[in-house]
């Protein structure tokens, strides 16, 4: 069995949804299908959500509204026969009755948010499922919500979900082979409505895959598999036709926009394979990521606007032990992650990108050390396999960097990556420096 997600703007068009079934259709075997809410539609709802919150009722009122004409827009290209735009309307009738029961909520909590928020993803996969049925494509719908569980700390609980779904596989009817399921929503340990994040639908699919053991999970976009640079910033860029676990990773988390960060990693423990492919090019291959390497020791570069770098001093922190336990114990009570960390012998420097308790964090680090802090941020990430067996690739690396200002570096910790900081004014320049790497190594990156 396999499981392909599709995201937004994948199902955003009666044109796409049924561009999608096609891709369906000429697939053998059973597949899970998780799909995202339709292109706009999560945006719409967190406006919603904060227009309710602040007491804005009139101004939700509108956005319900609005949401509701363009998904009625919507109903007429999917489904010429009004007989079938009768079942869509019956279809989004129940999300829009909780959208406007939560209008008249006198308490309205981070709860009633969630599944605000759950009405993108139930809407999507209701109307794909029908214009299933009307094509007498043999489809399913396994409700996320009934299978999908996280744990205390907001992770993925991957032994409930695991024994969750399984009844769910075992009372389809054989002669159905696609199953429709949502991305990004679930139920947390209290059994609330819940989700995995923006962008996790990705991470839906990689923990089903996971789950039951997948064939392979895939991912479909609109982009031909992860490029060894920013296409949006940089000319003539390559896509990479394999990646180990760990390259994806590095890439993802750094700021490859194809892949959600976390999505990677329940695939990696359950050696399932993952694929990414194209909705605009089916024929093209994609970038399979798995246990083989690139095989190439540069193989791409990923960067992350929005780093907060912090600098923290203490002539306490000579020959003593403990400083860092303590500078890190001070991330660790705010849940925040680090980035980047580089050391000498009095001061530590580290990087960020969640700000959300940084002044708290500085107000706690201040009773220790001195400490100073500037945002303005990005980190450019260059991953490939054994970046450190051949000392030329560092060379080629700061070399190419020669001209740009560089405030910190980070290697050593992993074997595929080597990171820089500087000013995000400078992120575009330095990719566009990095990008001569890949005159000697694209032979590599293309096989």
């Amino acid at each position: 069995m396999q499981v392909l997600k599709f995201g937004g703007t994948s199902v955003g068009t009666a044109d796409r949804m049924n561009e999608v079934i096609d891709i369906l259709e000429k697939k053998n075997g059973a597949q899970i299908v998780v799909l995202s809410a339709m292109s706009g539609t999560t945006n719409q709802l967190v406006s919603i959500n904060e227009a309710i919150r602040t007491n804005h009722k009139d101004k939700a009122q509108q956005l319900v509204d609005e949401l509701e004409s363009r998904y009625t827009r919507v109903l007429t290209d999917l489904y010429p026969e009004k007989q079938d735009r009768d079942r869509g309307r019956t279809l989004l009738s129940s999300s829009f009755e909780v959208l406007r029961s939560k209008l008249k909520s006198s308490s309205f909590d981070a709860v009633d948010e969630k599944e605000v928020l759950a009405q993108g993803e139930l809407i999507s996969t209701r109307l794909f499922t029908l214009i299933c049925e009307i094509r007498l494509v043999a489809v399913a719908l396994i409700p996320a919500l009934e299978f999908m569980r996280t744990n205390e700390r907001s992770e993925p609980d991957m032994k409930l979900t695991s024994e969750l779904i399984q009844p769910w596989l075992e009372t389809i009817d054989d002669d159905i082979q696609i199953l429709i399921t949502q991305g990004y929503i679930c139920r947390n340990h209290k059994g609330e409505v819940d989700n995995l994040q923006r962008g996790g639908s990705d991470y839906t699919a990689t923990i089903i895959g996971a789950a039951i053991q997948a064939d392979e999970v895939q991912i479909w976009t609109d982009i031909d598999g992860v490029h060894n640079n920013d296409p949006r910033l940089v000319k003539d860029t390559r896509p990479i036709r394999n990646l180990s676990y760990r390259e994806a990773a590095e890439l993802a988390y750094f700021g490859a926009k194809i892949l959600h960060p976390t999505c990677v990693l329940p695939v990696e423990k359950a050696n399932v394979p993952l694929r990414l492919k194209c909705t605009m090019d089916t024929a093209a291959p994609g970038t399979l990521i798995s246990t083989e390497t690139s095989n190439s020791a540069i193989t791409a570069l990923a960067a992350k606007d929005g780093i907060t770098a912090i600098k923290i001093q203490s002539h306490r922190m000579l020959n003593a032990y403990g400083f860092l336990t303590k500078v890190f114990q001070v991330f660790e009570n705010h849940r925040t992650s680090v980035d980047m960390i580089t050391t000498s012998e009095v001061a530590v420097s580290l990087t960020i990108d969640d700000t959300e308790h940084l002044e708290s964090i500085l107000a706690d680090l201040r009773v220790f050390a001195e400490v100073e802090e500037k945002a303005g941020y990005a980190i450019v990430c260059i991953v490939g396999n054994a970046l450190y067996d051949d000392s030329e690739h560092i060379d080629k690396i700061f070399s190419a960097l020669k001209k740009i200002p560089v405030r910190m570096v980070s290697m050593g910790g992993s074997r595929y990556n080597v990171s820089i900081l500087v000013k995000s004014t400078l992120k575009k320049e330095a990719l566009i420096a990095l990008n001569s790497l890949f005159a000697v190594h694209s032979v590599a990156i293309l096989n």
